[in-house]
């Protein structure tokens, strides 16, 4: 079965994701903006709590990828306040930067990626806004620290842009991990799964409803 990493924002819903078999968390603030930076005491919290491996977003504000000198600073401060928070349920951190253009942006994120060693990273849907997906594979695969890619494959939905990641996971080979993402839930996971054939899934119904009934 594909690992699946379940999208969090609360303390009660990583419980919930673990309980209904997450493989791991992301953790976010801020889900209906696409994800931010989960406050230190939320982090800490979910950390301490869990046995699963956690990913944390480093994003600072929400709307596009293009980062201003100071931005980057605050994320570079993001991360070492997480990593200094020493969990052994930290798994790394799910962060992306792109140039005005479109393109990955190569200078801040080889920043964000040596400031969170040994932590890895996972480029986050910023590539799902790339003119050339495939073309942004290639950068990424070059670049230290750099280890997954969440994508939707352009699309706003897994199954419609299934064609992409495929193509994605081919492009990918075994130097980077395409998670597959987009209204991915617990009922659709594995016809998904027959289609894309990717190795890891996110979503936030990945392991079914989280919120309390």
């Amino acid at each position: 079965m594909p690992l699946k990493e379940a999208c969090v924002e609360s303390l009660q819903e990583a419980l919930a994701a673990e309980r209904q078999g997450a493989d791991r968390l992301e953790l976010c603030s801020r889900l209906e903006v696409g994800g931010l930076t989960p406050g230190v005491e939320l982090a800490q919290e979910v950390l301490n709590a869990v046995s699963i491996p956690v990913m944390l977003m480093i994003r600072c504000r929400e709307g596009d990828f293009c980062y201003s000198p100071v931005e980057v600073d605050e994320m570079l401060r993001q991360i070492a306040t997480f990593k200094a928070l020493n969990s052994p349920q930290l798994a790394g951190f799910v962060t992306g930067a792109l140039t005005e253009v479109g393109t990955v942006d190569v200078p801040t994120l080889s920043r964000l990626a040596g400031a969170a060693q040994p932590y890895p990273i996972t480029f986050h849907k910023a590539i799902d806004e790339c003119p050339d997906p495939l073309a942004a594979i290639q950068v990424l695969k070059t670049l230290p620290g750099i280890t997954r890619v969440l994508s939707s494959g352009g699309a706003s939905t897994a199954q419609e842009g299934a064609e992409m990641l495929m193509s994605m996971i081919a492009a990918a080979g075994d130097d980077l991990t395409i998670i597959a993402a987009g209204k991915v839930t617990h009922e659709n996971l594995a016809a998904l799964h027959r289609s894309i054939g990717a190795s890891e899934y996110h979503g936030r119904l990945i392991v079914g409803n989280l919120k309390p009934l």
